[in-house]
């Protein structure tokens, strides 16, 4: 039995009540007891109904998560009438020749009659329409693992943004009540610290239901609102998709609720984590729905994954958070399956190294410095957006690029080591800053206009140091020591092709010139490899807080092979590297430490100032800090 319902006027709890209380007493005068609504297209039930209900917090009763599409039904009947998005009650009628007068009564009533109407024309002798392929509604979300060798249909992805940083994957399943999400197709984003960044990419199981996704733009959780836009596969596939079979066979287990645990000590074992749970909230499988993450050599990272069976297993679970296991306190989230691929994911292809690489030397022969003193032959460039690179500041400083020094462009990080929208740039003379600032202020990049003002090296090296450049004049950094960069080394080098034009902007080598007896003696000249490609060239970022620059004081080199080494030795008289003792490296820091407690922690400790002379060039402000008695600092 097909029943019509004006499903917009009848969301409320009494109202549907009331509905299925009439129908129920009518479906018995006929013998029966089963019925299926017809809606006047999806909008109503999907967008409506399902929502409302869901944010006020009562269930719907089975008939309202099957129902037909008249609109679709038509189109199928009758395939030449108009498009069923274009389709309405009224081009309905009148298509069939259907003589209804919407000004007689109410308009819902008129609506409800003439749906009647269209529906008889269909089941008649003429047509003889058969309603057999109900649009249905999906009761929950349904948790999954996602494989990177799928395909996903970009027309299917969206992506949620301002998500509340608890939000688990059945929060956004829910603000999309009424929508069909795939299986596992709710992916939580990870920032570079492996914590959720208020994003999710969200695939659903048709681009139909996509976008009626996208008419959610703006609406609510809770009190804030959620911006919805377009996403693509190969995102999804970034963040959801793996490969590892480990985690594969973790995640096969359906319809499980996964927890995540942060800060297990690094000696904590299978036992160690089920006694920390308890009898209250037993694990799925027991030691088989645990899943620790691991770094490609064995280490644990501290991480670990575990299933529960239903919703009271892991609520008891979550009141565990923040209690003790072993002398750490342990975090537990509410995690997803794509969420499991992402960490594994990150873990297993950016590990920390376990050791120093093999000796290196520098590529770039002449060791370029940061000037300073009070000239104004630099500028400062501020509001740059935060996809600009090096080549869209050359490209917005347009023919007075040819004014620039050698590895004069520099980009300001911020604490995490993103761009934070400043650059510093040293040209040739004070000159040339002067109409550079002229000429570039408020000029358009991309879609910002960028900010331009002439300033001195000294003001530069302060702001690069970690201090503050303003109208009202400088900052000093928010550390009284200056924190230099150390060298940055990865355990896996990607090859990096850089264009010839750009050799001017390469990173500059930071290993300190060697040392003479005689300081006026010419110094040897460096020695260079160059790998068989010569075109190809290994770079590896690393930004510490304070921000340093990007380009002169990164590292850029070349491993080379003992042979170059021992020549490179030999020539300068001196070993390439810094003596051992100079560079530490700590492991296995709270989450919480800052720089005053690894301070702290080393005090007593002291570095001469001369030993890293030769790294970077300092102000005579800084240098006065360096010399200070009983100081150290970090290289």
């Amino acid at each position: 039995m097909k029943t019509v319902l004006d499903v917009g006027n009848a969301w409320t709890k009494s109202g549907l009540s009331q509905f299925i209380q009439l129908v129920s007493s009518d479906l018995k005068v006929f013998g029966r007891n089963s019925y299926t609504l017809c809606s006047d297209g999806q909008l109503l039930i999907r967008q409506v109904l399902h929502p409302e209900t869901s944010k006020k917090n009562f269930l719907l009763s089975d008939c309202f998560y099957s129902f037909y599409d008249l609109r679709k039904e038509f189109h199928t009947c009758y395939p030449s009438s108009a498009a069923v998005k274009d389709q309405t009650i009224k081009t309905m009628a009148e298509y069939l020749g259907l003589g209804t007068d919407e000004a007689e009564e109410d308009f819902g009533v008129w609506q409800v009659k003439t749906m009647v109407a269209i529906i008889f024309s269909m089941l008649s002798e003429n047509c003889d329409h058969i309603f057999t392929d109900p649009e249905t509604v999906k009761y929950k979300y349904e948790t999954g693992p996602c494989s990177k060798s799928e395909t996903v249909d970009s027309e299917t992805v969206i992506r949620a943004r301002g998500l509340p940083w608890q939000s688990s994957d059945q929060d956004i399943a829910r603000f999309f009540k009424g929508l069909n999400i795939a299986k596992g197709g709710v992916a939580l984003c990870l920032n570079a610290q492996g914590r959720r960044n208020g994003e999710a990419l969200v695939r659903f199981v048709n681009s139909e239901q996509r976008d009626l996704a996208l008419e959610r733009h703006k609406h609510h959780m809770g009190s804030r609102y959620i911006e919805v836009y377009k996403a693509t596969g190969e995102e999804f596939l970034k963040i959801a998709g793996g490969t590892s079979n480990e985690v594969a066979q973790f995640l096969s287990k359906e319809n499980q609720v996964i927890i995540r645990m942060r800060g297990l000590p690094f000696t904590a074992t299978q036992e160690d984590v089920l006694g920390f749970l308890g009898p209250e909230c037993p694990v799925t499988g027991g030691k088989e729905g645990l899943l620790f993450v691991k770094y490609p050599d064995g280490r644990p990272t501290g991480d670990a994954f575990v299933l529960f069976s239903c919703e009271e297993y892991a609520q008891n679970a979550l009141k565990k958070h923040k209690e003790i296991l072993g002398k750490r306190y342990i975090e537990l989230f509410r995690s997803t399956a794509a969420e499991v691929q992402q960490v594994l994911n990150r873990y297993m292809s950016t590990p920390l190294i376990p050791t120093l690489p093999t000796p290196i030397i520098p590529v770039i022969p002449p060791p370029y410095t940061i000037a300073t003193g009070s000239i104004r032959d630099c500028v400062r460039l501020r509001g740059l957006p935060y996809t600009a690179g090096i080549d869209d500041i050359l490209d917005f400083m347009g023919d007075a690029t040819a004014d620039i020094k050698p590895h004069g462009v520099h980009m300001v990080l911020n604490q995490q080591g993103r761009p934070s929208g400043d650059a510093f740039i040293q040209m040739k003379s004070a000159d040339k800053a002067f109409m550079v600032a002229q000429k570039c202020h408020k000029k358009m990049m991309k879609d910002r206009y960028v900010e331009v003002f002439q300033c001195s090296g000294e003001e530069m090296n302060f702001v690069l140091m970690g201090g503050t450049l303003n109208r009202s004049g400088l900052s000093p950094p928010p550390c009284k020591l200056p924190c230099l960069s150390p060298p940055a080394y990865a355990a896996f080098q990607t090859a990096a092709v850089i264009p010839a034009e750009a050799a001017l902007y390469q990173p500059q080598a930071l290993l300190p010139t060697a040392r003479t007896p005689q300081a006026s003696a010419a110094a040897p000249p460096a020695v260079t490899y160059y790998p068989a490609q010569a075109a190809q060239l290994y770079m590896n970022y690393t930004a510490y807080y304070p921000s340093p620059p990007v380009s002169p004081t990164t590292v850029g080199y070349l491993a080379a092979p003992p042979g170059a080494v021992a020549a490179a030795a030999t020539a300068t008289h001196t070993p390439l590297l810094p003596q051992p003792g100079a560079l530490v490296r700590m492991q296995g820091l709270p989450y919480n430490t800052g720089m005053k407690e690894i301070l702290s922690f080393f005090q007593g400790y002291q570095y001469a100032p001369d030993d890293y002379n030769g790294l970077i060039q300092l102000s005579e402000q800084a240098r006065s800090v360096l010399q200070a008695p009983k100081e150290w600092v970090c290289l």
